[in-house]
């Protein structure tokens, strides 16, 4: 390896049910990246120093190169836990609280992540934060309104760099259930899968933006809509998807008090494509940052903050 291509830094996304590990030089370029399906439930409950160690060697990291992990690593199931920070917080602030795993040879720090501890409004999140601290840069000072979608999307309001307030959406996980688990699945059938570019999807979304109210009220419409009008099953999966995030929309802009204006969606692939048509809709401009990018700029700009990447890179 190259003396331009030594590692200063390993950092890992480690989710529920995946992983992905980057080892990244000064700048957080990539220089050498793996993904799997040993998340959270595949390492629980002593296999988490395993599974890092044998990726890193596979990216022939040196044994000493210092590691960033954020997402649900650090949550009271995972490898250290790593205590949510209450909002208002800085994103520096955030940094600062990372816990570092003890009894390893290199040194291993772990995100936090936030907690809103309104007793009208409790909610939590994991992972998202790094996300956030990576796309912050670029926004300046001032409000912004920042969507995440997800199984879980998060709402968040920045203001001067700092979380504010944030809101959960249980859009992925309501898709899922409804379309496998409910009366729906009958219309939708199996694999179902949304084009941002589907007219039932714009169709069915318009409308729900048009008339925000409980999703509840709505949802046997598209099982009505196959036995009466012939809907067809990629149809209903659009009408639902288009449902759900109109409903969050929606949602959101109630909570966040604004009718338009601009929002910053972190995502990438089909979510970020049916987003940014579903935000289009609603009035927002978008602006739009990859989710991969976002979340390896965050571990990036943790270590710095914790002086892990040091004045020589690891050799």
């Amino acid at each position: 390896m190259s003396s331009a291509a030594i590692p200063a830094i390993a950092a890992a996304d480690w989710g529920t049910t995946r992983l992905r590990v980057w080892l990244l030089d000064r700048t957080g370029n990539v220089l050498a990246e793996r993904r799997s399906d040993e998340g959270l439930l595949a390492a629980q409950p002593d296999r988490f120093a395993e599974i890092l160690e044998r990726q890193l060697a596979d990216m022939g990291a040196p044994p000493t190169l210092p590691t960033i992990l954020c997402g649900m690593v650090g949550s009271r199931q995972g490898w250290v836990e790593a205590p949510y920070t209450t909002v208002p917080v800085s994103l520096a602030d955030i940094f600062g609280a990372a816990v570092r795993v003890a009894g390893t040879a290199r040194d291993i720090r772990i995100v936090p992540g936030l907690a809103q501890r309104d007793p009208s409004a409790p909610d939590v999140m994991r992972g998202e934060e790094t996300q956030l601290a990576g796309a912050v840069a670029t926004l300046g000072s001032g409000r912004h309104l920042v969507c995440m979608p997800g199984t879980h999307s998060k709402w968040v309001e920045l203001a001067d760099g700092a979380v504010k307030a944030f809101q959960t959406f249980m859009t992925g996980e309501l898709f899922s259930v409804l379309s496998t688990q409910s009366i729906l699945r009958h219309s939708i059938g199996r694999d179902a899968k949304v084009a941002a570019g589907s007219t039932a999807f714009e169709t069915w979304c318009a409308n729900a933006l048009a008339a925000p109210g409980p999703v509840e009220t709505s949802l046997f419409r598209i099982r009505a809509a196959t036995l009466l009008q012939g809907l067809q099953p990629a149809d209903a999966a659009a009408a639902l998807s288009g449902m759900l995030i109109g409903a969050e929309i929606s949602a959101a802009k109630a909570r966040f008090l604004t009718q338009g204006g601009s929002v910053v969606l972190i995502a990438s692939g089909s979510m970020s494509d049916l987003y940014q048509t579903a935000l289009g809709l609603a009035g927002f401009d978008v602006m739009v940052a990859d989710a991969d990018d976002a979340v390896r700029a965050g571990l990036t700009e943790a270590a710095r903050h914790l002086g892990m990447m040091g004045s020589k890179d690891v050799a």
